[in-house]
């Protein structure tokens, strides 16, 4: 019996294949583990592709404010006076720049200081002493040039606090939000941070880690865009130097299961892979990025060079030693790395490493190994090898173009050495089974062979730029109703108003970025958000709706969970939210030091009286006459009211957003509707008992659609009561005039 099965498997399975197969488990495995080696031919790949198609340097408003070895020939060696460097933060400020961020850490007081010297020289008269010491302390001259700039001072760190550093005071907590899962378990940590002294970190608009590793060849290929140090977020030094020059605003972390999807930054994602890294894309070293510190200072620096430009301030001198391996084969300075990774960002020329990329290099190892284990018993050797070398040559191209076309990383290496270990294993098998065969026919049969053939794929990216004019917008408001009241219940518990209110902010932030909206500004427990800026969308009325009911939903799903997390105990959130859609201005607003990517316009004012009046309707979503307009065929609406909001001397049409076009199509909405219109319609016409009997057809209607509208009737009833008792003039339009915002 045993035999028979061993026979059957033969002819059926055969005995070369299930070779063929233990060889791709093993290299599967191979692969998963990752060993150094492979880790390595895998990286000299990517090295490859840059040294073949190098990124050309575009031109992006990025400058290296250089200490180089003719600055130190001329000003003097390093370290300089701190007040040689208060001169070129103050001279760079003046020159236009649009924020300084130094790839240099002051860690120590400085030597050269009045009160140093003295102290160093004892032998000094006291006449000399006094004089000295009438001059302020070097560290505060630069402290006060950092205070009247957007400065952005570097900071570093060790990966063991064993490993030495000294203790300082808690890094400075920069805003941020996390949009999805905890990415703790993701992030690089560094254990303890090294920072500068403390008056020059409480100067400074910005915080940014320097700190860069190698990979395991000692090569520079990836940057951390945000870290954790001693349990705080820190974004790269380059990263911080874009969030305060482009108005200091939080950060938000985008994260899934996988790890660190992107870091949004001034209105845009930053794609990271999943520790939080990006990969550079580099050209070749280029000294006009470069300006030489001593020009500056001494003020032969061409006019204009540094208007509008991110300055990074480091140092490209040979015996500072601030040199780095890149994969283009040559050493860099380390400040134009940092450089190159802004350029990268604002040109969108970041490589990525996709999260699915392992799984993709897996099922290139998969498909193409099993083609060749399934075609190798039916095909001739030289067709086996053309067939190898079509896969090796689609899998290289694919690779490639992957690269060249969408700056995505696959690794071409492993799956082409796959492919070849498969083929030579399936070459030997086929030739020792043929030596076989014919050593058992030979004399008295022949023998025969036959052919086949197969091929691969591609992909493309998107782009986002941002902007300042006058376009249509759809804006949001919501806000927190009774939130003094919330705030009064954690008076002995801040820490627990603080957790509420970041899981409150993250429910509504994730509820807008769904649906392609842009966060304009956090105001406490308030959000603004508009749509159709930057990226147009022309659906962005109806988004905007989509994203009103989103949060409504997760708002009740967060209020179910609180509950069950506290017994019961929780505070439940209630909010408002208000909609309009209009012509406003969005763009970057504020002053030459701050500025937002903002909208404003009387539009944008409506939409916040319109959030202000959802509590005196009874409802939760009111929207404009324009927003109702564009999504009244998709989205259940009813009008509420004809109103002269605070601060306008025109009426609007408000509406109320009930639900969506599921809503909209039930019966009992179009009864809602029905009730609703004639209400409306008694009511301006001064019949008081038929917009009575139709306010008792309201609340009804609005019971069987399970949505409760008592308040929203009562409002009505009460109105028409005063105005049976106290009519109202003769010239009344129907306009109500609100009294509070």
């Amino acid at each position: 019996m045993n035999g028979f099965k061993m026979k059957w498997f033969e002819r059926k399975f055969g005995w070369g294949r299930f070779a063929g197969f233990v060889l791709l488990g093993l290299l599967i495995a191979l692969r998963i583990a990752d060993p150094v080696f492979v880790e390595r031919l895998r990286l000299q790949a990517f090295d490859t592709y840059q040294q073949i198609n190098p990124r050309e340097r575009g031109a992006t408003p990025v400058v290296i404010l250089d200490v180089d070895d003719r600055s130190l020939a001329e000003v003097g060696q390093w370290p300089w006076p701190r007040t040689a460097i208060a001169d070129l933060t103050n001279k760079a400020m003046q020159a236009g720049a649009a924020a300084v961020a130094f790839d240099i850490i002051f860690s120590e007081s400085d030597r050269l200081s009045p009160e140093n010297f003295v102290l160093d020289n004892p032998g000094l008269s006291e006449a000399v002493k006094a004089e000295l010491l009438k001059f302020p302390p070097n560290d505060e001259v630069l402290a006060q040039a950092f205070s009247t700039a957007r400065i952005v001072v570097g900071q570093t760190s060790v990966r063991n606090a064993k490993l030495g550093g000294t203790t300082g005071p808690a890094p400075r907590k920069v805003p941020h939000a996390i949009l999805g899962p905890n990415p703790d378990r993701f992030l690089l940590k560094f254990p303890q941070l090294i920072q500068n002294l403390e008056i020059l970190e409480n100067a400074a608009s910005g915080h940014g880690m320097f700190t860069v590793f190698p990979d395991p060849d000692g090569i520079y290929r990836r940057l951390p865009i945000v870290m954790q140090a001693e349990g705080a977020y820190r974004l790269g030094l380059s990263i911080e130097l874009l969030r305060v020059a482009t108005g200091g605003d939080a950060f938000a972390i985008r994260s899934n299961e996988a790890g660190i999807d992107g870091v949004v930054v001034a209105r845009q994602l930053i794609k990271t892979a999943p520790d939080g890294t990006a990969w550079n894309n580099f050209s070749p070293s280029d000294r006009g990025r470069y300006v030489s510190a001593v020009d500056l200072l001494n003020g032969t620096l061409p006019p204009g060079r540094l208007a509008g430009h991110l300055v990074l301030v480091g140092t490209s001198a040979i015996g500072l030693e601030d040199f780095r391996a890149t994969p283009l084969g040559v050493s860099m300075a380390g400040v134009e790395i940092h450089a190159q990774l802004l350029e990268n960002i604002l040109g969108k020329s970041l490589l990525l490493r996709p999260n699915y990329a392992i799984g993709l290099e897996l099922a290139f190892i998969a498909s193409m190994s099993l083609m060749i284990i399934v075609l190798a018993p039916l095909l001739s050797a030289s067709y086996l090898l053309l067939t190898t070398g079509v896969l090796i040559g689609g899998a290289l191209g694919s690779s490639f173009y992957l690269f060249t076309d969408s700056l995505q990383l696959i690794d071409p290496t492993f799956p082409l050495i796959a492919v070849f270990l498969t083929a030579v294993l399936m070459l030997s098998i086929n030739y020792i089974r043929e030596e076989v065969q014919k050593r058992q026919i030979r004399g008295a049969f022949g023998q025969y062979v036959s052919p086949d053939l197969v091929a691969a794929l591609a992909e493309n990216p998107g782009q986002l730029q941002l902007g300042g004019e006058r376009r249509e917008l759809s804006i949001l408001f919501t806000d927190v109703r009774g939130f003094t009241t919330i705030s009064e219940s954690f008076k002995e518990d801040p820490t627990g108003l603080t957790t509420l209110m970041n899981r409150f902010l993250t429910v509504m932030s994730d509820a807008i970025m769904i649906k392609g909206g842009t966060i304009d500004k956090f105001m406490g427990d308030a959000i603004m958000a508009f749509w159709n800026a930057p990226l147009d969308e022309k659906d962005h009325a109806r988004l905007s709706c989509a994203s009103a009911l989103l949060m409504l939903r997760d708002i009740d799903s967060l209020n179910a969970q609180q509950a069950e997390e506290t017994g019961g105990k929780a505070v439940s959130i209630d909010i408002g939210i208000g909609i309009n859609t209009g012509d406003a201005v969005v763009g970057n607003m504020g002053s030459d030091k701050r500025f937002d990517y903002s909208a404003l316009g009387d539009p944008v004012n409506l939409a916040s009286r319109l959030e202000g009046q959802t509590k005196s309707y009874g409802v939760d979503i009111i929207i404009g006459a324009t927003t109702r307009n564009l999504v009244e065929n998709d989205y259940a609406v009813i009008e509420l009211d004809l109103i002269q909001v605070k601060g306008k001397l025109l009426p609007e049409h408000i509406y109320a957003l009930m639900g969506d076009e599921a809503v909209k199509n039930t019966p009992e909405f179009v009864n809602l509707v029905t009730a609703n219109e004639t209400m409306i319609e008694t009511y301006r016409s001064q019949n008081w008992e038929a917009a009575l009997k139709a306010a008792k057809g309201v609340r009804d209607a609005g019971n069987e659609l399970l949505i409760d509208l008592e308040f929203y009737a009562n409002l009505y009833e009460e109105r028409i009561g005063t105005f049976q008792h106290a009519p109202p003039p003769s010239d009344w339009d129907g306009v109500f005039v609100a009294t509070s915002k």
